[in-house]
């Protein structure tokens, strides 16, 4: 039996732990959104669907894949300072913006994290390509910046979007 090609782009992007809140939309709006350094922890979601049978509520950690799951590794890779993996092998997994903190919300500022976001995404290996690149202010909140962005998954026609919130 032949493999889909949509099967096979999610072989591609992978499956992990469930980290970010996300919620899986057309690619035109948003696939998952994070808030700075507030939102990653691991998803709970109903469990006992293996092993011995358990009577009462049964909770388990959430599993993302595919196309989700490349959105919550774009956006760890994007909250996690640069070298923070360098004990365990991976000195250059992670992102530069963590040095904008206290930082002025300007053009300066707007353009150094332009330039972290597209050196971060350029080191993820399931991204053909980055599309699209936005930094702007968030309405009302003058110390956070918005990075809204849509990358072509390898293996994958239809763009990923997605947006961040980074107070600094």
């Amino acid at each position: 039996m032949a493999q889909s090609s949509q099967a096979k782009t999610y072989t591609l992007l992978g499956t992990d732990l469930a980290l970010t809140r996300y919620v899986g939309v057309a690619s035109s709006v948003p696939l998952a959104a994070a808030d700075s350094w507030g939102t990653l922890d691991l998803q709970v979601v109903p469990g006992g669907k293996g092993g011995l049978p358990r009577t009462g509520d049964v909770d388990d950690l959430g599993a993302v894949s595919g196309r989700a799951n490349l959105a919550q590794a774009l956006v760890v890779r994007l909250l996690t300072r640069r070298g923070a993996l360098s004990a365990l092998g991976h000195p250059d997994y992670g992102c530069r913006l963590l040095e904008l903190i206290g930082e002025l919300n300007n053009d300066a500022t707007r353009n150094r994290a332009r330039l972290f976001t597209i050196e971060a995404i350029a080191q993820e290996p399931r991204v053909k390509q980055l599309l699209d690149l936005q930094v702007g202010v968030v309405p009302d909140q003058p110390e956070t910046l918005r990075i809204s962005f849509s990358i072509l998954p390898i293996a994958d026609d239809d763009p990923l979007a997605l947006t961040l919130d980074v107070s600094l």
